[in-house]
């Protein structure tokens, strides 16, 4: 229940020319003592004007990036357009000692209106493979995850996962991401498998992206050599 401030100068009147004692006088009124001292706190402070209803009004958020971070970062922006907003999350927390993450730097750079339109037309993606596989060895896809790892620097991991059962035959965490380090990988899956040395009727086909690692001739060269493989670059 709403009260005016006039009725709340009354309560407090009330209170103060009651012989029952604070506590059984509120009890009969029914208003809480918590808000009964709010009202009287108010009431000592700033009179009859503090008993009027305040309009609530937003706290300070413990979150808002400061104005003087938030002009650094636009600098930063600025003198690196083409710098995507995670990679300069990344390069400004790196350069100042200042943890942004890619949300905060895209809001800014979008009141600041630096966020520029997308060079691509979103498409749907198909419900599955136009060639869905069927059984396992059919398709294995391969790919490096990046890693950075505080005081040891970046960290890469080489995976093989078979496409029908989805499950991780083989892995490898490496410091670089060559072809070596890829053909490594691809031959624990082969030893994991048996494929090494079985005679199969229909090659597994290798699907990966268009990394320089695995269209390099060094690997290329290897799956010749090893011809197990169907390869193909997604």
């Amino acid at each position: 229940m709403r009260y005016a401030a006039s009725e709340k100068l009354e309560i407090i009147r009330t209170v103060e020319q009651s012989s029952l004692g604070v506590k059984r006088t509120l009890t009969q009124i029914g208003i809480p003592r918590s808000t009964f001292y709010n009202w009287y706190d108010r009431y000592v402070t700033d009179g009859l004007d503090g008993l009027e209803d305040r309009k609530p009004s937003p706290g300070p958020f413990w979150n808002r990036v400061p104005e003087a971070v938030a002009e650094q970062l636009v600098t930063l922006a600025l003198a690196e357009p083409d710098l995507s907003s995670r990679e300069l999350a990344v390069r400004f927390t790196e350069q100042n000692r200042y943890y942004l993450s890619e949300s905060s730097v895209y809001r800014i750079l979008k009141n600041c209106d630096l966020v520029t339109a997308l060079a691509f037309i979103v498409m749907k993606a198909a419900d599955k493979f136009s060639n869905p596989t069927t059984a396992v060895n059919q398709i294995w896809q391969t790919d490096f995850t990046y890693l950075k790892v505080t005081g040891w620097g970046w960290y890469y991991l080489s995976t093989v996962m078979d496409d029908f059962s989805r499950y991780v035959i083989a892995w490898r965490l490496c410091k670089t991401m060559s072809a070596a380090d890829v053909s490594a990988t691809l031959q624990d899956a082969l030893e994991a498998t048996g494929l090494d040395h079985a005679s199969v009727r229909h090659r597994p086909r290798l699907l990966s992206d268009n990394g320089a690692c695995y269209v390099s001739s060094e690997l290329r060269s290897w799956l010749v050599a090893c011809s197990t493989f169907k390869v193909e670059v997604s």
